[in-house]
């Protein structure tokens, strides 16, 4: 069992072994195994074939495996580290505490938005990026998104997404009106408009947060521990709701065998929905 913490409130020495433990897996090449695996398994609504991880009800225990193996993974090489997460309704400026420059670094220079502070620098020579749907060899950003507009979610957003006690709804994709998963995911507009929540995080962070190979920014992590904690809110709110559909969906409905029911295995772990729902026997959050 172990503790993630809010990365607020990480020490000194906790944020020196995160980065070094981040720094080696990059260096062995087991980081951009992960990337990899993101990007193969971003399929949109319209993709064909199933869809595990994206605009789909099995988002939740898909990242929910995707970060437990990546804590796994970082914990063979520092057994004392692991995944801290972002509250982004509270730590919502560039001036918060992630972006140091002894921690993740900061925002991306204007000429192309090339990140040129902290251990994930370019020119240090230790975070190149090799899998990408650019040739951009440098972590980019750019906080705000391209117009500078976009801002942050905050607490009341998050609480209109937490308010509703259904999981999921048909038709199990990008435009469920209806469900917790799609309002927190960002894509039902829910009064607020697409790109909400989740998804407005990605946009705000921008540069190499925007596509398929998010996970070649660091902070994608400490962003999914926090939706993570969220969908553990979402279940103490409303504990007699459970994660739908419950079962596979019947024969004739246009997404059946593209998601998945509470106990289909999901790729590429088999694992299902119905062994990720519960966290208590792995790790806690502080």
């Amino acid at each position: 069992m172990h503790t993630r913490k809010n990365q607020r409130n990480l020490n000194r020495t906790e944020k020196r072994r995160l980065v070094a433990a981040l720094l080696e897996l990059k260096r062995s090449g087991r980081y951009d195994e992960f990337v990899s695996l993101h990007g193969e398994f971003y399929n949109a609504d319209g993709d064909k074939g199933p869809r595990a991880a994206h605009m789909t009800p099995s988002f939740f225990p898909w990242h929910r495996q995707f970060l437990l193996e990546f804590e796994r993974a970082l914990q063979a090489v520092d057994p004392s580290v692991s995944v801290p997460y972002w509250d982004w309704t509270t730590d919502n400026t560039p001036a918060a505490s992630l972006w140091a420059e002894d921690f993740l670094g900061g925002n991306g220079r204007t000429a192309d938005q090339q990140v040129m502070t902290g251990p994930f620098a370019y020119a240090n020579g230790n975070w190149r990026i090799k899998v990408s749907v650019t040739e951009t060899p440098h972590l980019t950003r750019k906080f705000g998104g391209r117009g500078g507009t976009v801002t942050l979610p905050t607490r009341n957003d998050v609480a209109r997404a937490l308010q509703d006690p259904l999981y999921d709804a048909a038709p199990w994709d990008s435009t469920a009106s209806r469900g917790f998963r799609n309002k927190i995911e960002g894509w039902a507009a829910d009064g607020v408009g697409k790109g909400n929540n989740h998804n407005r995080v990605h946009q705000w962070v921008g540069g190499m947060m925007l596509g398929a190979t998010s996970p070649n920014d660091p902070v994608f992590w400490l962003h999914h521990a926090f939706m993570d904690l969220l969908w553990q809110r979402w279940q103490q709110q409303h504990p007699r709701s459970g994660y739908l559909p419950a079962a596979p969906l019947r024969a004739g409905d246009p997404q059946r065998g593209r998601v998945y029911g509470l106990h289909e295995k999901m790729p590429p772990w088999d694992t299902t929905p119905a062994q990720l729902l519960d966290h208590g026997n792995l790790y806690r959050y502080a």
